[in-house]
């Protein structure tokens, strides 16, 4: 447990451990235009804590925790679970979770480039360094530290990574330490505990009071993870690393910030001096020790970052499993953990648009408005799968179900609400991410579904066509022949041109479907299911969870109860259909979208790399298709 805890704190926590480092800042700045008093400090420091306890502590820990997917959490994993629940119905469920994976997209593009990007800007407040320190050294500082991160991916993080829960706990120690030492300086600063700082603020500041509400959102990014790591850690470890170090840390922060900036506004208005926003987090360390809190911070950073990377390779093959997204290259980069993945276009397609934040919006302060939306979205979609979940997998009663998550649900929208305001400032960078995410998964979706429909209306039931052949064999030829098939109750197109340019038959046929179960890993006893169809024919349905990466000449030669391999590789031909893809203006889809699903397909990875087929044993065979 003490393990699984540690593990859990370098994981789960980096992105919302980091969010120190900007957040307060930025509340604060957004009702800074007139100047800055003491009930503003209050307020924003009110809302801050409150939002930590009721979005994180109460929402994420006290209840979505609960609604797991055997153990694994996240907005597909739920989407999974509610599709099950719904069955016939499900495709709203299938909506919601495209959308929520579209923003989390964002929400990957825009971590890495805002949290290094913040503490790099440390820098400045070494004494001295103010001037030295320019905007162009930061940019470069930052380019350079988010591209060796990007490269090191392709090696695997299993070494690095032992490293990130030690870190971490240092990290919330010494920011949790800072804190609790400038408390002291203001110690009236704990009656922030009270809503009704929070409460009078809103009220008495207006549309100004949303735009702070929006910024106060940056405390809780990366409340995500909570969820989305639960199959890595488990939910004991989670909890406890939240309330035993994360929580009482952060809090001790905020309140040492808040403090701090009361002190300084104090000593401001004694000495008749101009007090403006400034980067408390950093100012709050001693000046000889400012430096290493400086490099702990990008640390911490980085770490925060790696986690963003890795939920977004996760994320990425979960969606390729539920039939989301065109099938992509996965490379295993660990032996010994199957969830260590790396996937290039990923990675390389991420590095541009993190490159591209960081030198479009040059601040972390600029780039903080693009932070919310993507997150604020993500959580709404979380609680309306949550709800279908309850509603229909728990079998609650609607008034209770209702009861219990329109409180969340209404915070939620609250904060989305007012992260839209930002749409203008930097926003916008979300929803374009998250709607061309939207329309690759829609394209996608649809387009599979013009294919299908296609190759049904051309099928022959299997069993009609092993009755004729049975009648009036073909030549046979020795060896075991494989065909890949969506539906083992059909003949496989490939089998069908086969026999009609080929004219022969193998010994052996085997007609294999792949599933993918609404659920993270199936055991390997579940794995196959195989079905006599006659002397020539079986079907055999191989069935993997959507962590899973399929691997068929593996799980088709296991030793079945004692009995001989069902494969004999030496003797084995894979049969694949692949149809050419035509577009029509007047057909299917719009011209248009015609394009971008072609552009997929042709880019998807090979079939024979995500079966893991050896490719010299692979025969394709097709015809043309119409979308």
């Amino acid at each position: 447990m003490l393990a699984l805890t540690i593990g859990a704190i370098g994981v789960v926590f980096g992105d919302i451990g980091t969010s120190p480092l900007y957040a307060f800042r930025e509340a604060l700045a957004q009702s800074a235009q007139d100047g800055i008093d003491p009930s503003e400090i209050l307020g924003v420091l009110s809302l801050a804590l409150w939002t930590l306890i009721l979005v994180v502590s109460v929402k994420y820990v006290g209840f979505l925790m609960r609604a797991d997917n055997q153990g694994e959490g996240g907005v597909l994993a739920l989407t999974a679970l509610a599709r099950r629940a719904l069955g016939r119905r499900s495709m709203i469920a299938l909506v919601l979770g495209a959308a929520g994976a579209s923003l989390f997209y964002g929400d990957a593009i825009i971590t890495p480039a805002l949290s290094v990007l913040s503490a790099v800007e440390g820098l400045r407040t070494i004494p001295g360094a103010g001037t030295a320190i320019g905007e162009h050294t930061i940019l470069f500082l930052t380019i350079a530290i988010l591209i060796a991160l990007f490269l090191i991916q392709a090696r695997g993080t299993a070494h690095v990574s032992k490293l990130f829960g030690p870190v971490c706990i240092l990290w919330f120690l010494t920011i949790g330490g800072l804190g609790l030492w400038h408390i002291w300086d203001e110690p009236s600063i704990l009656r922030v505990f009270s809503p009704w700082y929070g409460g009078v603020f809103l009220a008495t500041h207006g549309t100004i009071g949303l735009f702070v509400l929006g910024a106060v959102f940056l405390t809780v990014t990366g409340a995500e993870a909570l969820t989305a790591d639960m199959g890595h850690f488990g939910p004991a470890p989670i909890r406890m690393g939240w309330f035993f170090l994360v929580f009482p840390a952060l809090t001790l922060n905020y309140l040492g910030q808040g403090a701090f900036a009361l002190n300084a506004l104090e000593t401001a208005a004694a000495n008749h001096q101009n007090f403006g926003n400034q980067d408390w987090f950093f100012l709050m360390a001693p000046e000889n020790v400012r430096p290493w809190l400086i490099a702990l911070a990008m640390l911490a950073t980085i770490i925060a970052s790696q986690a963003v990377i890795t939920g977004a390779f996760s994320l990425t093959q979960q969606a390729i499993q539920l039939g989301l997204l065109p099938r992509l290259r996965v490379r295993q980069t660990s032996a010994q953990h199957s969830g260590q993945i790396y996937l290039p276009s990923i990675n390389w397609l991420l590095l541009i648009g993190v490159l591209v934040l960081v030198i479009q919006f040059r601040t972390s302060s600029s780039m903080a408005a693009a932070y919310g939306i993507a997150v604020t979205g993500t959580m709404v979609v979380t609680t309306c799968l949550a709800y279908i979940v309850a509603r229909h997998r728990w079998n609650w009663s609607r008034p209770l179900a209702i009861t219990v998550i329109l409180p969340f649900l209404t915070l939620d929208l609250i904060f989305f609400g007012a992260n839209i305001l930002r749409v203008i400032e930097g926003g916008w960078v979300s929803l374009l991410v998250g709607a061309m995410i939207a329309l690759v998964i829609y394209t996608w979706v649809r387009g599979r579904g013009i294919v299908r429909a296609f190759e049904q209306r051309q099928s022959v039931p299997l069993a009609d066509l092993a009755a004729a052949l049975s009648r009036r064999p073909p030549e046979r030829v020795e060896g075991t022949a494989v065909f890949l098939t969506a539906n083992p109750e059909s003949a496989p197109g490939a089998l069908l041109h086969n026999l009609k340019h080929n004219k022969v038959l193998h010994e052996r046929n085997l007609i294999v479907s792949i599933r993918t179960a609404d659920r993270p890993v199936v055991p390997s006893e579940e794995r196959m299911k195989t079905t006599r169809i006659d002397d020539n024919f079986k079907a055999v349905v191989l069935t993997y969870g959507f962590m899973e990466s399929p691997d068929v000449p593996r799980d088709l030669g296991l030793e079945q109860a004692g009995a001989r391999k069902l494969l004999n590789p030496a003797k084995t031909s894979y049969f694949i259909g692949r149809n050419t893809l035509k577009p029509a203006a007047n057909q299917g889809m719009p011209l248009w979208q015609d394009r971008i699903f072609m552009f997929l397909q042709r880019n998807a990875s090979d079939p024979t790399d995500f079966l893991r087929i050896p490719p010299g044993k692979v025969l394709e065979l097709g015809e043309q298709v119409t979308v």
